[in-house]
C-alpha cells in the first residue's frame, strides 16, 4: 500500500493557465519527489489598469507518494 501526500501550490504565467499549472509543477518536483498528480482548484487572473489580463493564476494540489 502506498501512502500519498497531498500539497498546495500557487503559481503564475503571464502566457496562459497551463503555463502557470506546469511552472508550478516544474518549480515543485526541484524539492518534491515522487509527484503522481495534480489538480487545478482554482483559477484567476489579474488585471492591468487599460483592462487587459496581466497573470494568470492557478491554485493547484499536487498528490506525491511518500517513501
Amino acid at each position: 500500500m502506498a501512502i500519498m501526500k497531498v500539497i498546495e501550490v500557487l503559481s503564475e504565467s503571464s502566457e496562459s493557465w497551463e503555463d502557470a499549472a506546469a511552472k508550478g509543477i516544474a518549480k515543485a518536483s526541484k524539492s518534491v519527489k515522487n509527484i503522481k498528480s495534480a489538480f487545478v482548484q482554482s483559477q484567476s487572473i489579474t488585471v492591468k489598469d487599460d483592462g487587459d489580463v496581466d497573470k494568470y493564476r492557478v491554485n493547484l494540489k499536487l498528490t506525491f507518494e511518500v517513501k
